[in-house]
Parts: structure tokens; C-alpha cells; sequence
């Protein structure tokens, strides 16, 4: 790349990295590999951006690639860990925790157990705002395909969470 394209890189990166991370956060539920996976994204971006010929659709492009990196690696072997039943360092129960950092905290802690992919549908859903459409583009599959995803997806969730978050389906 010339000079021109790689400040263009630069200044596009430096606009949306923590955006792509949190999203990259909500889809794996660890910060480490959503930094992993954010920089898989930024590479894959780095790599073909002159072949990008709508500068408009690069959101599009990032998602998508961190949306396919997310799930593929939740397909490698090594990535299968099981979860601990407490966390050795578990934090000490504050009651001046604001109501809504413990609401994400259980949200977070929900997604984790979501499956991978029914994960991303929901990321893609309602946190990143894409509609059915939006998401069976990211994601590469048929728009009944998200609707169902989505729909186990937030079963799954709605079985997991209980009632600490109320009645998510008015969510």
C-alpha cells in the first residue's frame, strides 16, 4: 500500500478499534480474546484494503470478518474449555454497585453460556442493531436461519438468566 491508503488504514482504525472490541467482548466474553480477534479483523482489513471499493461498507466488512473469526475459533479444539464453577479471584460484593453494571455483568455472564453462534446472532441482533437482513449478510446464511438462531439463542438465555433480569422478552 502507498502512504495515502495506509493513513486512511490508520485513521479508519483508530476510529473504530474500541467499537469493533467491545462488540469483539460481547461475542467471546473475554477482553484477551477480544483483542485477539478484533486484531484478526483489523488484519483481515489491513490485507485487502485496496480491494475494498466502498470505503462506506468497511463497518460491514470488519463485522462480518469478526463475526466469522469469532465462530470459526470457537470451533478449534483448544478453544473448548470448561468453565470453572467459581472464579478464584471473584470480586467482593459491593452494594453501591449502580444498578446497571450489575445488570451487564449478568447479561455477560448469560451470553457466555449462549452457544457461539446463537452468541453472534444475538450480538449482531441487539447490541449492534442490525436487523434479520443486516445479520444473514454478516453471517453469511439465510435470513430464516438468524430468525431461528435468534430465537434459541435468546431461549437459551432467557433459561440461563431466570429472573434476574426480569422479562427479557419485552427486550
Amino acid at each position: 500500500m502507498d502512504q495515502r491508503e495506509e493513513q486512511e488504514f490508520a485513521e479508519y482504525f483508530v476510529a473504530r478499534r474500541e467499537a469493533v472490541r467491545r462488540m469483539a467482548y460481547m461475542m467471546c466474553g473475554d477482553w484477551h480474546r477480544a483483542d485477539d480477534l478484533a486484531q484478526t479483523a483489523f488484519i483481515a482489513l489491513h490485507r485487502h484494503w485496496r480491494k475494498v471499493r466502498d470505503k462506506g461498507a468497511l463497518d460491514a466488512y470488519v463485522r462480518r470478518t469478526l463475526t466469522r473469526a469469532v465462530i470459526d475459533e470457537s470451533r478449534r479444539p483448544w478453544r473448548r474449555e470448561r468453565a470453572a464453577e467459581t472464579l478464584p479471584d471473584s470480586p467482593v460484593d459491593d452494594p453501591d454497585v449502580d444498578d446497571s453494571v450489575s445488570t451487564r455483568q449478568t447479561l455477560i455472564a448469560g451470553l457466555r453460556k449462549v452457544p457461539p453462534k446463537q452468541r453472534a446472532v444475538l450480538v449482531l441482533r441487539f447490541l449492534e442493531g442490525l436487523d434479520v437482513a443486516g445479520a444473514a449478510a454478516v453471517m453469511r446464511c439465510s435470513e430464516g436461519t438468524v430468525k431461528s438462531q435468534c430465537a434459541r439463542g435468546l431461549a437459551t438465555l432467557r433459561e440461563v438468566l431466570g429472573d434476574e433480569l426480569g422479562d427479557l422478552r419485552s427486550a
